[in-house]
């Protein structure tokens, strides 16, 4: 497999949207994605972006969500290359301020009343119960990988957790459930003088929409259900569904959702580890987050 095919991906976009040879600036790159900007002959811009599997679908997600009427960006053309996705997208207006609860509200309250597409993967109940299962199977992956050995307590903690999933998992589906956007925080929401674009579709499913209103706050800090739960109150006045404040699984809804969103984020960190990363070298990292992030689901989903 070609390590970044970015310089051929690109020219085949260009040829596709039929635009001459640009300059290229980086934005944002990461081992598994990059952002540019491209300037071309005539001054005008657009941005491309490419990204490797898992996340070699954001365009399919893109047009859907466009489709549908929630305001993201547009994608002029997309190609994918030894499995890594190319997309030439329009270059937005220079962001005016950064996003605020409110606005991450309304842009949610938009996303979880758009109608859902079969496209999208599901996060049902079945599916959610199972995530401390996969992650114990990551797990396993690694120990035969002759890695993760200092970490018997990540496995007892998934042992737990996957003995209690049935009843926690209860409530799944209670609304808001449709698009789940995934990667839900202020940084993915563009404010210029035109309004706001909702942006990084890469992980986007069908599911509990409480895991992204979860996510807004981010999981750098010590989870804090009481702002959690002022969010979701403004997130009903907001116009989203009054369901969002129903307990489920014999929790409240925002220990719910917080416990499940950084459930859902160690069975990712595990994959990551063992499959999409794959660096023996990371492995004290994943391992700290995986840790930290299941110290606070043992106590969010009171296991």
């Amino acid at each position: 497999m070609t390590a970044n095919p970015s310089a051929e991906l690109l020219d085949s976009l260009l040829t596709i949207a039929g635009r001459p040879t640009a300059v290229r600036e980086e934005v944002r790159v990461w081992s598994m994605s990059g952002v540019e900007r491209l300037t071309f002959p005539d001054a005008t811009t657009a941005i491309f972006k490419y990204a490797k599997r898992p996340f070699d679908s954001e365009d399919q997600a893109l047009r859907l969500a466009h489709a549908l009427g929630v305001p993201v960006p547009q994608v002029r053309a997309s190609a994918v290359l030894d499995g890594w996705l190319g997309m030439l997208m329009e270059d937005l207006d220079p962001a005016v301020r950064d996003a605020d609860d409110l606005d991450g509200t309304a842009a949610a309250v938009v996303l979880h009343g758009t109608r859902t597409a079969p496209a999208l993967p599901v996060l049902d109940q079945a599916r959610l119960r199972k995530l401390p299962g996969r992650a114990l199977e990551h797990f396993a992956r690694l120990r035969k990988a002759d890695r993760w050995h200092e970490a018997d307590d990540v496995e007892d903690a998934l042992d737990r957790i996957a003995q209690a999933a049935e009843t926690r998992s209860a409530g799944t589906t209670v609304a808001p459930f449709g698009w789940v956007h995934s990667e839900f925080h202020p940084t993915s929401l563009h404010i210029s003088r035109h309004g706001w674009r909702l942006l990084d579709f890469a992980r986007a499913f069908t599911g509990p929409g409480l895991l992204d209103l979860a996510s807004w706050h981010g999981t750098l800090d010590t989870p804090d259900p009481v702002r959690l739960r002022v969010f979701l109150e403004q997130y009903v006045t907001a116009g989203g569904t009054p369901d969002a404040l129903t307990p489920r699984g014999g929790l409240s809804a925002q220990n719910w959702a917080l416990g499940w969103h950084r459930m859902w984020a160690v069975e990712w960190f595990m994959e990551q580890s063992i499959r999409w990363i794959n660096d023996p070298d990371t492995d004290p990292a994943y391992i700290e987050a995986v840790r930290r992030h299941l110290t606070d689901v043992l106590h969010l989903l009171e296991v």
